[in-house]
């Protein structure tokens, strides 16, 4: 199998991350990880993150950015960004009202545009990360589909988030092939469960919290519904430079813990 680094998405340590960016940077490294994807900077300077990351010989292999975010601070994000050496910015999550097939939808396209070219201009990729009302239907294809039908290649790539192209009812190991060549970052998570009413994520730079319903459960990687050796093969023949571990809220045994199992299941299954 090719080399695909392994990341961890820090949203899924958020409250360690908030305590200590440091400890968990060092836990991460201890286990094997290679890099880290950002949600958030908690407050730290770019020259501390490069320290951070130099210390613990991690990389910046991705960063999600709030949509407010890059409406209102695109220069200085992409900025900070270039410093730390981090060349993919994902678009994380959109707001009801602006999803497929909601009447803000047109403008979220045209944001990604503008962004995806920005961070183009300075040698950054844009990519986006899916939830599953992505996979409402947009002119007879799914809303994920659109989007990255509607935006140009070289302007937006994907980070395919296979937890919830599964809880959709699709097959996240065909959804990855299919966008071979354009899958640079690939979200590697993991439920059990069953799909259910509500929304089944804790989103980034919302208040409110995820619902709880106990026919559903977070687990880590290789611990839940995923085929973890066939979406391997799934991003290795998508040309993935970047497998990143996530996952939305931790069990009992906590988010470290957690990390420790959904990193051995990759390994194990390589």
């Amino acid at each position: 199998m090719q080399n695909i680094k392994i990341g961890y998405q820090l949203y899924s340590a958020r409250e360690l991350v908030e305590k200590s960016m440091r400890n968990v940077l060092k836990e991460l490294s201890a286990l094997g990880y290679e890099g880290v994807e950002f949600a958030g900077f908690f407050g730290h300077s770019s020259e501390e993150i490069n320290a951070m990351l130099k210390e613990f010989n991690l990389e910046a292999a991705s960063s999600h950015v709030p949509v407010k975010d890059l409406r209102e601070n695109l220069d200085s994000i992409i900025q900070f960004h270039k410093e730390i050496g981090c060349k993919h910015i994902v678009v994380p999550y959109i707001e009801k009202g602006e999803r497929p097939g909601e009447e803000g939808f047109a403008g979220i396209l045209r944001l990604i545009f503008e962004v995806g070219q920005k961070c183009r201009e300075n040698g950054i990729q844009l990519l986006y990360h899916n939830h599953d009302f992505e996979f409402k239907k947009v002119s007879q294809m799914y809303g994920l589909d659109f989007i990255y039908t509607a935006v140009p290649e070289d302007l937006l790539k994907t980070e395919i988030d296979t937890c919830w192209v599964h809880y959709a009812g699709l097959d996240p190991v065909e959804y990855v092939k299919k966008y071979a060549g354009r899958a640079p970052v690939v979200h590697l998570k993991d439920y059990n469960g069953v799909k259910i009413s509500g929304d089944p994520y804790a989103l980034i730079g919302l208040d409110e919290e995820s619902d709880k319903d106990e026919s559903f459960a977070y687990a880590p990687f290789g611990h839940g519904v995923q085929n973890v050796k066939e979406l391997l093969n799934a991003g290795k023949v998508a040309g993935a430079e970047w497998f990143v571990v996530e996952q939305d809220e931790p069990t009992e045994n906590g988010p470290m813990a957690d990390a420790k199992l959904s990193i051995e299941s990759i390994i194990n299954a390589r």
